[in-house]
């Protein structure tokens, strides 16, 4: 008789719960923008564009505090700056994401210009003088809105580029070196964000048919790719097309968790397509968290559950999510602070636009 025997090390996870937050944060951040645009190019529902854009900031202001949060220290962003690799998209990132919320600050003062200041002239409150001081005389500046829309476009662009491939081109892991992976990030980031802007239509309780109406449309959209792109990315392996995806296969073959993982994701994506196609009575709600589900579990699985599988050896690493600030707490804490930026934002942004102020007026 003879004895193999398997002796492996276990590893603690590199990327921590943080960098699950950041790119589930950037990804409907740019997806929300995305949605948005009709703002400034003066098409589609405005109520759902605005939606949209409350959306894009509330996620773009948050998600770079979880990004330094993954870096453990601070300081370690100015690195980047200091001694740049231009080798490596990472790098990279650190260029783009000023690039995006800079963008994106610019885009949303031009668009909202003549609402704040229409909203500052109702009153003399505190919150009117905020207002007015914002707007800065409230004109329309239709090309500022085109122009920073323009160049916010082509930084959220790179922003799901990168996010995609910083992961892609790790190629001691299978599960994540596929091409597929920037589309999936891309698709899923689109579920989340229209499931964002159904929760904030819910959450500033104004109830607008064409505008839950819109984001249904996208997520429809959004989860059939998905869905497209799942399917291909299992086919290629299961059939032995692809080497990589059949590697990735092999790799969690046999695992219970990895099974049941499987049936979790087809279920978070068939399910709120199945809603927003059938739509019954109060699947907003529903629809809008599932959404959200969806994009944020996907990321999860990724890079948490990507790390459990070992680069060498046989069986998975164990992880358990600790409760301290790189786990539980700092997932809370992030939603605290997406929470406080939404209320800030909607506080100062009036709630209704006014419909007699348009980018395209005089």
């Amino acid at each position: 008789m003879s004895i193999l025997e398997v002796v492996n090390v276990s590893r603690d996870v590199s990327w921590l719960p943080w960098a699950v937050q950041y790119f589930f944060l950037i990804g409907l951040s740019v997806a929300c923008f995305v949605m948005s645009l009709g703002l400034a190019f003066d098409r589609g529902d405005r109520t759902f564009a605005r939606r949209a854009l409350v959306g894009a900031l509330a996620c773009g202001l948050v998600a770079p505090v979880a990004l330094l949060a993954d870096l453990h220290q601070p300081g370690r962003f100015w690195r980047f700056y200091a001694t740049p690799n231009l080798h490596s998209w990472m790098a990279w990132g650190a260029f783009f994401i000023p690039a995006y919320v800079g963008g994106l600050l610019v885009y949303a003062w031009a668009v909202l210009r003549p609402d704040l200041a229409a909203a500052g002239a109702q009153s003399d409150h505190m919150l009117a003088r905020l207002q007015r001081i914002v707007a800065l005389g409230g004109r329309p500046v239709p090309r500022l809105a085109t122009a920073a829309a323009v160049v916010t476009l082509i930084a959220a662009a790179l922003i799901l580029l990168y996010t995609g491939m910083e992961t892609m081109v790790v190629r001691a892991r299978p599960f994540w070196n596929t091409p597929f992976l920037p589309l999936q990030f891309a698709a899923t980031a689109f579920t989340g964000a229209a499931g964002l802007v159904l929760l904030i239509g819910r959450l500033d309780g104004e109830r607008n048919a064409a505008a839950d109406t819109a984001a249904a449309r996208w997520m429809a959209g959004a989860l059939t790719i998905t869905i497209a792109l799942g399917l291909a990315w299992f086919a290629l392996g299961a059939l032995g097309l692809e080497r990589t995806h059949a590697q990735a296969l092999a790799s969690v073959a046999g695992h219970r968790a990895w099974q049941v993982t499987a049936l979790w994701a087809g279920a978070a994506t068939v399910l709120p397509l199945l809603l927003v196609a059938w739509r019954p009575a109060g699947w907003t709600w529903l629809a809008a968290l599932l959404g959200l589900h969806a994009a944020w579990m996907f990321r999860w699985t990724v890079f948490i559950g990507g790390q459990t599988v070992p680069k060498t050896g046989a069986g998975l690493y164990v992880y358990q999510l600790p409760l301290g600030h790189d786990g539980l707490l700092g997932i809370a804490g992030t939603l605290g602070l997406w929470l406080f930026c939404y209320l800030l934002i909607t506080t100062v942004v009036p709630a209704r636009p006014d419909r007699r102020s348009s980018l395209v007026s005089a």
